[in-house]
């Protein structure tokens, strides 16, 4: 048998022996949604939900398998819906080896962001820019004139603090804020105007003053004047055992803060890291965050949603996780339907 031949055989059958775990798909690769968690062919972590044109996108970080840790995570791929229900997965729009600046050996693609601003979609990722990955890590900005392809990496913020997970939050009056934080020591949070090019800070970073037990993954939302910042703790913890990050959020009347503490949005997910967004679509809120169902191993996550419910003070209620759990025995923290 020609070597070609032997291999394309080869990885027919790979899929089939269930070895990876991952299908071999073509794409543009569709499906309907039947349930947490959203994508089943791929491993997702750290959604960020946006809106654009009526349909929504879902801009992630992917999880390589075998599992081997975060310093493996070398790519980025985007999800849409028109409907929450027939779902498009459009293939990689960036990995490490297209980052100019980036770590000679590649990984750590860690929690992205992408707004839209004058026609322009920008995309926003940590990547370090050295082997000591650390404390070199750095915000790139892609370009794309659509929002599921086509970015070109064109060079990172410039002046920001060694963070990760950026977020960008657009105010009604079209002025960008620019939020990191995580990976070093203390975790702070701060933020930042950004200038209407979108690439730079207008100003100097500030801390992100009231937020209680902040470790990483800020992201911000506006509803009916009131700002509001979701990020995971330092830890949550279920009859004294620890299970991972519950998801905390906190308000403010300014974009910046001071942030005054609220509480709790959602329990441990049942592995150690837990990240998301919240987005409105179609009049209805829902948060979008990652767990380990589909593998049943932390550094195997897939990314779900469910709904998200404000009382009429404004306070958020706890969300409630829907999905298929019962293989996932690992996670006492979740309820089972």
């Amino acid at each position: 048998m020609k070597p070609r031949i032997f291999l394309t055989f080869i990885l027919f059958l790979l899929p089939l022996a269930g070895i990876g775990q991952q299908k071999v798909v073509r794409y543009p690769f569709k499906w309907t949604y039947t349930g947490n968690p959203i994508v089943n062919h791929m491993y997702t972590a750290d959604p960020t939900a946006r809106v654009f044109n009526d349909t929504l996108y879902v801009y992630c970080s992917t999880d390589q398998y075998p599992a081997r840790g975060c310093d493996f995570m070398d790519k980025y791929h985007v999800f849409s819906t028109p409907d929450l229900k027939t779902w498009t997965d459009h293939g990689e729009i960036l990995r490490a080896d297209q980052v100019p600046w980036g770590r000679k050996e590649g990984g750590f693609m860690w929690a992205p962001d992408c707004v839209c601003k004058d026609g322009k979609y920008y995309y926003y990722f940590p990547h370090p820019s050295e082997t000591e990955w650390n404390n070199s890590w750095k915000f790139g900005i892609a370009v794309s004139d659509r929002p599921d392809g086509g970015f070109k990496v064109m060079g990172y913020i410039p002046g920001a603090p060694p963070l990760i997970d950026p977020n960008v939050f657009i105010d009604d009056d079209g002025q960008a804020y620019f939020y990191i934080g995580g990976a070093q020591a203390g975790h702070p949070c701060t933020g930042v105007k950004l200038k209407p090019n979108m690439m730079e800070p207008d100003g100097e970073f500030v801390p992100m003053e009231g937020l209680e037990n902040f470790h990483e993954g800020p992201f911000v939302f506006k509803r009916k004047e009131i700002y509001y910042m979701i990020y995971p703790d330092h830890h949550g913890h279920s009859e004294g055992k620890l299970y991972g990050n519950q998801m905390l959020y906190a308000t403010s009347d300014n974009p910046l803060g001071p942030w005054k503490y609220r509480g709790v949005i959602l329990d441990p997910t049942g592995i150690e890291t837990s990240h998301g967004s919240v987005v409105e679509f179609k009049g209805k809120w829902y948060l979008f965050y990652h767990n380990g169902a589909l593998s049943g191993e932390g550094n195997l996550r897939s990314i779900c949603f469910d709904r998200l419910y404000f009382k009429g003070n404004g306070e958020i209620k706890k969300v409630v996780q829907t999905g298929d759990f019962d293989k996932a025995d690992f996670m006492p923290a979740v309820k089972r339907k």
